[in-house]
């Protein structure tokens, strides 16, 4: 997302202000105040200074700018003009100078500018900034105007017509109030997917701020729920911009009027009229009482929308309502088995509300948080970034309070389900506890642990007022080439079904009563199925490579490989499944590729049917739009093929009003519809939405503590993967000299990659968190730190290079879209550098294996740090040997490129690491050779008929690190592929053949 900032001369408005104030008590209407001319008064420059500059989302969107003269300048010899082909966001902006005041444009009606028009019909963003400390550190204020002209027009934009962005905020709400007597300047953002050219001219503040534009009048909210019989209190206040009291009185006249409240009846009607005198101060407050009348028969909810009509200033945006809460219906009797209270509810709703509870909205897209009830959506999400400002715990729980309180509006006041991705922790939220992404949490082959991160994200999500997480992602990552390779916990489906102890994490026992609780959440797993098996150059999504692709395997392969982990996640209860954005293509099923979200076959016939999962099915982000045929065929297909809920961000009216015509049109059946709804129903239930709608925040204390970060820093300890320790360089010694240098040592935003505060994540520092570097620091190492290594080497006893890749999430990750394997140059330097001058330890930061081997000779210990999350002092504890290294590689670390892919299994196999290689540290290496292996083939064959899983892994384990110990460097195919080979039986239980397969590895191993 970006960062806007604004244009305008400081100087010049510094120094016209004053005369402007001065002139206005003989002039009631001010002149006009320029703050920006473009006669080359304001450099190009970005902040502390005052200056223009250009913003993208893309390295070739920002647009092109130059001051030109111009003949026909409307104001002066130049104009500011530029050229734009923009594919994802751009446009350009001005901060005034940061060292100087913020300018005060109060005394005026709005901002005016020349626009060049083109006539091509495109909306052009305006923002404006308020308050906070700078042009970066301030709110935005937006409206736009359309391009419908040609050549020169002028644009007057009242500041009444700016609305708050909710969308994006730099650093977050300050206040959420228009004061505009501390301005920082404007924005512009350029249409996108046209290229052109544009021309601006004379930005200036216009016209006196009559108080009918400056003062407006709100209520503290659009809805108020009442039980029948209580009296509702309707607050209502007056704020004007600037905060100053009233110059003129301001008179509200009330009026219940309308709605489905039979007056008499079901309440007592109200009329009258409030007064805020002139001297009134800003946000005082008046209270209007609506009594309700009780007649104990059972109904849905009742409206009682209050008519208000205001002279003398703004009147609120919408008409509030009273609501009278539904009573005394089946379906509010929480006593009632839920399948009862289902059935009860689905025979009262209507078509139209049917539709809306298979609707699901991103909150930012809602053109009005009406929609909530005007469309009875069922459901809201916060794609990644998708954020309340400011992003705090207080901020999500009552932003998601507001929404539920919107359902409350309906009939039957049906709770809205609110999603995220909480992938590795509450990854959203600023000061969340961040996990090891999947695939570290996959190599600490730690079941329990898994299950405790997954308890310690479901706590801190729930408390923020979030019941649905969508995680885990369940997919068996095939080729490391894909940019989500990092989401799933590794290449073996036995690795992915073992780490499902993370459902119980998230929702509690398998039969689903424990959803309920504070600190549980409605879990879902995604993405089905194959998402993990597409092929590499498949993808035809923009310039994806690989995700989005094409999973093209045999029935057995589909089902021993990608099947297999979500029948054990239908065992576990999982709530929510997600199909993929992939298309499956089965070998012999002459059907050739198909869009998951398209195959009825696999999610009626194989989910929902032979596996029997009980949940509802989500679509994925705007997923029904890769589907072929018009707008209702898709709505059609995905419907039919067993889609209950659709992930429709932008797009929720099209969608509710398209099924509506298609139930309508008998072309989707009722039947469907109520499979749908009944499913989405009884999680709704379950999770206690009807009874607790809104956040219990009692949990909120234990977001981002310190038992909380405990179990992340366990996690990211136990992910650490040795791959290498010659002359046992790790772990390290706390009076050793310690020299660390690259590009990850002290970087939270590379260590906690993608899917962290925003969808992509970024390097730096964005939330709360220890990196590597402060992790070996608190350990009480001695470490100096140079991160290109330029500081001088000699002196210290051992270097630790933290090299690896920059945050990246989906397709944008996919090798081959401006990504590969390989460290960058920068890195590599370092790697050189450190390890010719000492013995040297590199950590590799990243979602996949990185091709290293023409360096391991030069580096004597390697370790795959993956991406640890928040808590850095986890990769120190076992750096400095206050932990064991335990881990192993979740997936196969190839030699290069070229052999991708490559997994466990294959009959071609001769990897620079082997899939379930890791080295340990602390530990006792057995003796003895193949006389020891002998004795714990017997020992692995009796644990295996006696069901004793934990001696059987412990047994292998002692192989392992027997064989591990033999094979050193000296890494061959003929050790390679049983080793692996052995990992795979082990998490199958077959520990006798996996000793075997270690056996004939350890022989190789000469």
């Amino acid at each position: 997302m970006r960062r806007t900032a604004l244009l305008a001369s400081a100087t010049l408005l510094t120094a016209l202000i004053p005369l402007v104030s001065a002139r206005a008590a003989d002039d009631p209407t001010p002149a006009p105040v320029p703050v920006d001319r473009f006669e080359g008064e304001v450099p190009f420059a970005r902040q502390p200074a005052d200056g223009i500059f250009t913003w993208g989302g893309d390295s070739d969107d920002p647009p092109s700018l130059r001051l030109a003269d111009r003949a026909d300048a409307p104001e002066g010899a130049k104009v500011l003009t530029g050229s734009y082909d923009i594919s994802g966001y751009g446009g350009f902006t001005h901060d005034f100078a940061a060292d100087q005041p913020a300018h005060d444009w109060s005394s005026h009606r709005g901002i005016r500018f020349w626009w060049d028009g083109r006539n091509n019909g495109r909306k052009i963003a305006f923002e404006i900034k308020d308050g906070g400390a700078n042009g970066e550190a301030s709110e935005l204020w937006t409206t736009s105007f359309t391009d419908d002209f040609t050549g020169w027009k002028q644009i007057q934009i009242p500041f009444t017509d700016f609305t708050y962005r909710t969308d994006y905020q730099p650093v977050g709400g300050i206040d959420h109030v228009l004061g505009l007597t501390q301005m920082w300047g404007y924005a512009v953002t350029l249409p996108v997917g046209v290229k052109g050219t544009f021309a601006m001219d004379d930005v200036e503040l216009y016209g006196r701020a009559d108080q009918s534009l400056r003062a407006s009048v709100t209520t503290d909210s659009a809805v108020h729920p009442v039980q029948e019989g209580g009296t509702a209190q309707v607050k209502v206040s007056v704020a004007t911009t600037g905060s100053a009291p009233l110059d003129e009185p301001v008179t509200v006249t009330y009026e219940t009027v309308g709605g489905t409240a039979e007056p008499g009846t079901d309440y007592t009607p109200v009329r009258g009229t409030l007064t805020f005198p002139a001297g009134t101060a800003s946000g005082s407050t008046r209270t209007i009482q609506v009594p309700t009348l009780e007649d104990k028969a059972a109904e849905p909810a009742e409206t009682i929308p209050l008519k208000l009509s205001v002279t003398g200033a703004k009147a609120p945006t919408e008409t509030p309502q009273v609501v009278i809460d539904a009573h005394g219906l089946p379906y509010l009797d929480s006593r009632l088995p839920i399948r009862e209270r289902v059935a009860d509810l689905v025979s009262r709703m209507s078509l139209e509300e049917k539709a809306g509870q298979m609707t699901q909205a991103e909150r930012a897209a809602l053109t009005d948080q009406g929609d909530i009830a005007g469309y009875a959506l069922g459901s809201l999400l916060s794609g990644g970034g998708s954020t309340p400002m400011p992003n705090t715990p207080e901020a999500w729980a009552k932003m998601i309070d507001s929404f539920q309180l919107r359902a409350r509006a309906t009939r039957f006041q049906i709770p809205l389900i609110y999603g995220v991705d909480a992938v590795h922790g509450h990854n959203n939220l600023a000061g969340a506890t961040i996990m090891p992404h999947n695939i570290g949490i996959g190599a600490t082959r730690d079941p329990q642990l898994a299950e405790r991160t997954g308890a310690v994200t479901a706590s801190e999500v729930r408390a923020t007022g979030v019941p649905w997480d969508f995680a885990p992602c369940l997919c068996v990552t095939r080729d490391e080439r894909w940019g989500r390779s990092y989401e799933s916990f590794g290449e073996d489906p036995a690795l992915v079904r073992s780490m499902e102890t993370i459902i119980q994490g998230l929702q509690g026992r398998p039969d689903g009563r424990d959803l309920s609780r504070d600190d549980k959440v409605l879990a879902t797993a995604k993405h089905f199925v194959g998402d993990g098996g597409t092929a590499y150059g498949s993808s035809t999504t923009g310039s994806y490579t690989i995700d989005q692709g094409v999973t093209t395997v045999t029935r057995q392969q589909l089902e021993a490989v990608h099947l297999a982990p979500y029948t054990t996640a239908v065992q576990r209860g999982i709530g929510s499944v997600m199909p993929s954005y992939s298309s499956l293509d089965i070998v012999g099923d002459g059907q050739g590729p198909v869009k998951m979200h398209a195959r009825g076959d696999m999610i009626n016939g194989v989910l929902k049917g032979r596996m029997g999962f009980g949940g509802f099915v989500i679509s994925d982000w705007n997923a029904i739009d890769q589907l072929p045929g018009d707008y209702a065929a898709r709505v059609r297909t995905s419907v039919d093929a067993g889609v209950d809920m659709m992930m429709v961000p932008y797009a929720y009216k099209d969608f509710r009003t398209t099924l509506v015509d298609e139930v309508k049109a008998g072309r989707i059946s009722g039947r469907r519809i109520d499979d749908a709804v009944s499913r989405i129903l009884t999680q709704k239930f379950r999770l206690g939405l009807f009874e607790h709608p809104y956040a219990d925040t009692t949990g909120a204390a234990r977001i981002g503590s310190a038992a909380h970060r405990a179990v992340a820093r366990q996690a990211a300890a136990e992910s650490q993967v040795l791959l290498k320790n010659a002359h046992g360089v790790l772990p390290l010694r706390k009076n050793q000299r310690v020299y660390v240098a690259g590009s990850d040592a002290d970087d939270l935003g590379n260590q906690t990659g993608g899917w962290t505060i925003t969808w992509q994540g970024s390097s730096g520092t964005h939330t709360q968190g220890t990196t590597i570097l402060q992790g070996m620091r608190n350990a009480g190492g001695d470490v100096t730190y140079s991160k290109d290594a330029s500081a001088p080497t000699n002196g210290y006893d051992v270097g630790v290079v933290v090299v690896g890749e920059t945050p990246y999430a989906e397709g944008v990750g996919d090798v081959g879209n401006g990504h590969d394997l390989r460290l960058s140059a920068a890195d590599q330097a370092a790697v050189d550098k450190v390890c010719a001058a000492m013995k040297c330890a590199v950590l590799i930061v990243s979602g996949r294996p990185q091709i290293i081997g023409d360096r391991l000779g030069r580096i004597d210990a390697l370790v795959a740090s993956w991406l640890p999350g928040t808590e850095g002092d986890g990769v120190a504890d076992v750096l400095y040997g206050r932990r064991p290294f335990t881990g192993q590689l979740p997936v196969t670390w190839p030699r290069s490129e070229n052999q991708l892919p490559i997994n466990v299994g294959d009959a071609a196999y001769d990897p620079q690491f082997p899939y379930g290689w890791g080295l340990t540290t602390l530990t006792q290496v057995p003796e003895g050779g193949t006389a020891t292996l002998k004795a714990l083939a017997l020992a692995a064959a009796a644990a295996e008929r006696a069901g004793s899983d934990r001696a059987g892994h412990q047994i292998v384990t002692r192989a392992r690190l027997l064989v591990q110990q033999k094979a050193g460097s000296g890494m061959t195919a003929a050790i390679a592929k049983p080793f692996a080979d052995a990992d795979h039986l082990l998490l199958t239980g077959r520990y006798a053949a996996a000793v075997a397969e270690l056996t004939e590895a350890y022989r190789a191993a000469a």
